[in-house]
């Protein structure tokens, strides 16, 4: 124990057990048990064993001495709560998607995903080295929180239908499960979108209570066995084109860690944040072929006039956060002028070379 909080506990009566039975953190002979809670379910192929991944790395590459113990969604505290939990210091730290927090600020959007906006490439591009770190922070501090990258989905697809989708009057009224700025694009389109988390999705697709989800790629998907109710998947999704995980730690245990603490969780947020990109991009392809050849899953692309109408509300939706105060305002430049670099590169490199790619030369 540091010699400024023995004193501080001595000042206070506080007995040495007292002060090792203290909730956020624990502290006991100069180690720290830290709770991590997550908005997914347990031991969830790629999000929750990320999540698990990101505890187990930070407990042993700091030999022990940051002890993290994850909560799956519902053990501590419900998934959305999980926000909440950290910024009062019920819990420690959370793993999650920022968009879930939307209802605290909009802005919270721009450090998962927003409709047609970055990959995971450009995102990663524009929070370490175009000032979004910096903004986060910004953003984060205000509710007592400390965030970093710490996983990636890459780019999802454009979910589950109990229909066909043929033309944008399929849209209206259409129940689907979408959270973010996404949701509310096709809200604008004419659809009733609802969030839910996770673990709630397969029963109200299987009840009728939605007609249509996304959840993250063919990997996920397969586990979740959206198939067993539903045929028909559509390609491209327009919501998350690389959607990052996020790391949040509450501001007052950030601020109590040592220098070298510190920099040991940052670098354990990076590298769960660039292993789960790979693992998505490694897992997909097979699931894809296990849905279409093994379990009849139709694929069907969206029409582009439908995307197109999708890409005219996104803009407008987007746009509409800079609305919110001067932080988001702050936030939403900064973005559009990173995403206007990253369309300009893109196009003559990853774009480009995808497209040459597909040229029927033998290989």
């Amino acid at each position: 124990m540091k010699r400024r909080q023995f004193l501080k506990s001595a000042a206070t009566g506080i007995s040495g057990a007292a002060v090792a039975s203290l909730a956020t953190p624990a502290i006991a002979q100069g180690m720290r048990e830290l709770k991590m809670v997550t908005t997914w379910p347990k031991n969830f192929p790629g999000l929750g064993t990320g999540a698990q991944r990101l505890a187990d790395s930070i407990t042993a590459a700091s030999g022990g001495k940051l002890s993290v113990k994850l909560y799956a969604a519902g053990e501590l505290v419900p998934p959305f709560e999980s926000f909440d939990a950290v910024s009062s210091g019920t819990a420690d730290m959370y793993h999650g998607a920022e968009y879930y927090w939307q209802g605290k600020h909009k802005a919270f959007n721009f450090f998962t995903a927003v409709p047609y906006g970055f990959t995971a490439n450009e995102i990663d591009a524009w929070l370490n080295y175009g000032g979004g770190q910096e903004l986060w922070d910004e953003l984060s501090g205000g509710f007592n929180l400390k965030c970093f990258a710490a996983g990636n989905t890459g780019v999802q697809m454009g979910g589950w239908f109990n229909k066909e989708v043929n033309s944008l009057e399929d849209y209206k009224g259409l129940k689907i499960r979408m959270p973010g700025l996404g949701g509310e694009v096709l809200r604008r389109i004419g659809a009733a979108a609802v969030t839910l988390p996770g673990g709630e999705i397969f029963p109200a697709l299987q009840s009728g209570a939605i007609d249509a989800t996304e959840w993250v790629g063919p990997w996920n998907d397969l586990a979740f066995g959206f198939y067993k109710v539903t045929k028909y998947y559509y390609w491209p999704g327009f919501h998350e084109p690389g959607s990052t995980l996020a790391c949040g730690i509450n501001k007052g245990v950030w601020d109590g860690f040592a220098a070298d603490e510190k920099a040991l969780v940052q670098a354990c947020c990076h590298a769960e944040n660039n292993r789960m990109y790979s693992e998505y991009n490694a897992k997909n392809s097979d699931a894809l072929n296990t849905l279409i050849n093994k379990h009849d899953v139709q694929l069907r692309q969206m029409p582009d006039p439908v995307m197109n109408a999708i890409g005219e509300a996104s803009g407008i939706v987007v746009r509409e956060v800079g609305e919110v105060d001067a932080l988001g305002k702050k936030i939403l430049e900064s973005y559009l002028s990173f995403r206007t670099q990253a369309l300009s590169w893109s196009k003559i490199s990853d774009q480009a070379y995808w497209n040459s790619r597909l040229l029927p030369f033998k290989y």
